[in-house]
Order: structure tokens, then C-alpha cells, then sequence
């Protein structure tokens, strides 16, 4: 072999050697490779999806664990009205309320619900002993019979109307005793739409008596779907003068139209008024 050409191969394999390079190869399909694929079942499992972190816990979101903590809220509010109801107007714990309605095993969460939140804010429930203990809160605040006649006063006095029964029985111990003891000086009316029982007072030096003759006209007169001006335009007809000028006025369109043309005029600003004598008035006259 030429030496000259062993030389220049020497030389190039020691460029070679100092110039290292690091080539990728690619994989060789095997045979088999393809057909393993195919036997692979479609229906491998998927990696699952990360979970999202808990977050804090809403009850208003929630619908049910609300409706868990809701009946707990209620079942206390029935046992403290039933207490009330019953005469027992001493104050409770917490843990004596959830003792005596039998749900000692709701919960830390619940329990925390209960005192920071739904107690405090139920009108139904009033706090006490500086938060430790809670009483039923009902609407009118009385103790015994002589109390719910001032009530009944107070509100005819004032013109309030009457007061519900079912307001008076969450209020006063035994109020269905009190009604038959009060009965001279209760009225007692049942609302056709709902059938719940009204109460008013009766005063005794309003009462008077009324002739069975008028009460038959009164009965015999039908005003049903007739307003205030039929009212009147058929009392009229009857020769009986209808009250007037009761109640507020209503002032027509008319009526303020002519009131801010009066303003206008009022607040018009005359010109040329040292000119008086010299202005003459052409609107009479005729083309």
C-alpha cells in the first residue's frame, strides 16, 4: 500500500479522535413491534385528572348539608317554643338544648354554625348571660292574661288593629285558658282567606245598641265591586247627600296647567316699558 496514503488515513482518524461527536440512532423496527400494537385493548386506563383542592365549607351552596343544619335549627326553635309554651322561660346552653332535642352527635362544624351564626340570627331565639345561654324570643312579650288586655288596649288605643291568635299562643302559657276568662273583653274574628283568628279589644263604652230594622238595611245593602263614586252617585239617586271634602284632594291636569300659566304670567318680565304711551294695540284690526 502507498505510504502516502497511510499517512493521510493516520492523520485523519487522529482528527477524528479529537473531535468527538455523540450520534442519536434511531431504533430499529422490529418485527414484532406492529403486532403487539394491535393486540393492545382500546380501553386502557387513563391517567386520572389531578383533584381540585377542598375549599371552604358553604352551607348556602351546599344543598345538602344545609338541609341537615336547617333541621337542626328547627328542631330547636319547636323545643324552645313548646318550653316557652309550657311555662319554662329559663334560660339554656347550647349543650342542655342539644341534650334535650336528642342531637348531642351533630358535629363540631354544625355546633360552630350554631353558635356563631344561626342562634344569634334567628328571630325566634334571643341571647342571653353574655352569648352562653338562649331563651324563646316570641313576638309581644306577655306573661299572664292581665298582660295580653294591655296588649289589646294599647293596640286599639293606637289604632293598630288586631293581633293574631297564633301570636298570642307562642307568647302566653296556656292562652286558650286566658281567652275563656277574657271572653267579655275580646273579640274574636276568623279571617275568611286563611281561617286564623283575629283579636280586638272590646271596649265596654263603645258598645251600644242598634235597632233590628237598621241592621236588616244595613245586611240588605249590597256594595259588593262598587267604588267610592258609584257609592256616591247611587246615594244621590237615593236623595242622601254623600260626605264631602274628606280625604285629600285631587288635583285635575287642567287644573295645573292653569296654575304654572299663572306662574308664567306672573313671572313675565315686561320691556320697554317706558314706552307705554306710545305703543298702540293692532290686533283688532282687520285686513
Amino acid at each position: 500500500m502507498d505510504p502516502a496514503l497511510l499517512k493521510e488515513r493516520n492523520a485523519f482518524m487522529a482528527r477524528a479522535k479529537a473531535q468527538p461527536v455523540v450520534e442519536k440512532r434511531k431504533k430499529q423496527k422490529s418485527h414484532d413491534e406492529p403486532s403487539s400494537k394491535k393486540h393492545k385493548p382500546s380501553s386502557a386506563p387513563k391517567a386520572k385528572p389531578p383533584e381540585p383542592s377542598v375549599k371552604s365549607f358553604d352551607y348556602r351552596s351546599a344543598s345538602g348539608a344545609s338541609q341537615v343544619k336547617f333541621s337542626i335549627l328547627a328542631k330547636i326553635v319547636k323545643h324552645m317554643r313548646t318550653r316557652h309554651q309550657q311555662g319554662d322561660t329559663h334560660p339554656l346552653t347550647l349543650d342542655e338544648i342539644l341534650d334535650e332535642t336528642k342531637q348531642l352527635d351533630i358535629g363540631t362544624k354544625n355546633k360552630h354554625w350554631l353558635i356563631t351564626e344561626s342562634l344569634i340570627k334567628n328571630p325566634k331565639i334571643k341571647v342571653v348571660e353574655n352569648g352562653e345561654k338562649y331563651v324563646f324570643k316570641p313576638k309581644y312579650d306577655i306573661r299572664d292574661k292581665k298582660g295580653l288586655l294591655n296588649l289589646l288596649k294599647k293596640h286599639d288605643l293606637h289604632g293598630w288593629g288586631g293581633i293574631l291568635f297564633e301570636d298570642i299562643e307562642e307568647a302566653l302559657p296556656k292562652a286558650e285558658n286566658a281567652l275563656k276568662v277574657l271572653v267579655d273583653h275580646i273579640v274574636v274574628v276568623v279571617r275568611p282567606n286563611d281561617k286564623k283568628r283575629v283579636l280586638f279589644y272590646n271596649d265596654k263604652y263603645c258598645r251600644f245598641t242598634v235597632d233590628e230594622e237598621f241592621q236588616k238595611l244595613w245586611r240588605g245593602v249590597s256594595v259588593e265591586g262598587l267604588d267610592e263614586k258609584k257609592i256616591e252617585e247611587y246615594l244621590e239617586k237615593q236623595g242622601i247627600t254623600s260626605m264631602q271634602d274628606v280625604g285629600l284632594k285631587k288635583m285635575s291636569a287642567n287644573q295645573k296647567r292653569k296654575r304654572t300659566a299663572s306662574r308664567k304670567n306672573k313671572n313675565f318680565k315686561k320691556h320697554n316699558e317706558h314706552l307705554g304711551d306710545l305703543m298702540q294695540d293692532y290686533s283688532d284690526m282687520t285686513k
